[in-house]
């Protein structure tokens, strides 16, 4: 009798380590969507830009939230300030009717943080954690960091980042990046 229990409580355990992999990858699935695809699909092909990353921006900044409102006001999915949202309306869409309050759409929202973050990439060479430290804090604070020379770097990027927040920031960017791109660039 107690062999039969334990031929059981083993054969309980394999099928569990075999499962286990499955039941946590789904469980990664779940915590690193691709939600709102369409249209990250279309602003990344539009903007060269790799799809995952916008996810990770998406996930970062909002969590996926279309209303999301951060605490200095900025808004949607890709958290975008009054201030920027006005000065790329000037390059991208000077002619269309478009409010601030129209970064609540999904698609205008990844639309305009697609088109800011290929502006930060080009601007900071291509490098991802340049380009998300001037994302969340503005090309200036970037630049006068890029002018010092404890930061200087190879002129182009920053070889570190010394604000809490913003190494907070880069770090959160780098990590869930690495996780989409484990979770979803074998698959795709």
């Amino acid at each position: 009798m107690k062999s039969r229990r334990t031929c059981i409580a083993l054969l309980l355990a394999a099928v569990l380590l075999l499962c286990l992999p499955t039941a946590v990858r789904q469980v990664e699935l779940q915590l690193y969507p691709r939600r709102f695809s369409a249209q990250v699909e279309t602003y990344a092909a539009e903007y060269d830009l790799d799809p995952l990353l916008i996810y990770t921006f998406i996930r970062t900044e909002s969590s996926f939230k279309p209303d999301a409102v951060s605490s200095v006001g900025a808004r949607g999915l890709m958290q975008m300030t009054s201030d920027t949202f006005e000065w790329i309306k000037s390059k991208l869409a000077p002619d269309e009717p478009l409010t601030f309050d129209d970064l609540y759409d999904p698609g205008c929202a990844i639309r305009f943080g697609a088109y800011y973050l290929r502006l930060c990439l080009d601007r900071y060479g291509g490098d991802v954690a340049t380009a998300a430290a001037a994302y969340h804090s503005g090309w200036g604070t970037v630049d006068s960091l890029l002018a010092h020379e404890d930061y200087v770097g190879d002129g182009k990027t920053l070889p570190s980042f010394p604000y809490s927040r913003m190494n907070h920031y880069v770090e959160k960017i780098l990590r869930c990046y690495e996780r989409y791109t484990r979770l979803y660039d074998a698959a795709s």
